[in-house]
């Protein structure tokens, strides 16, 4: 019966083990969009702000 109730709780936790790589694969994947996503908005609306900000500091450093 002991083993009976070992094998179980094996099975148990290798079932856990599986569900929880299963979420965390989906987490990862929605995460990978998210990122991309904002990659692509910041590139089409950051590039002027980054480049004003660059030639202000430059500026300043020559006088």
């Amino acid at each position: 019966m002991l083993l009976w109730i070992l094998l179980f709780l094996v099975i148990l936790v290798l079932f856990g083990f599986g569900f929880t790589m299963q979420a965390l694969w989906w987490a990862a994947l929605i995460l990978l969009v998210v990122w991309i996503v904002g990659f692509a908005m910041r590139g089409r609306g950051g590039r002027g702000g980054g480049g004003r900000r660059y030639s202000r500091g430059r500026s300043r450093s020559r006088r």
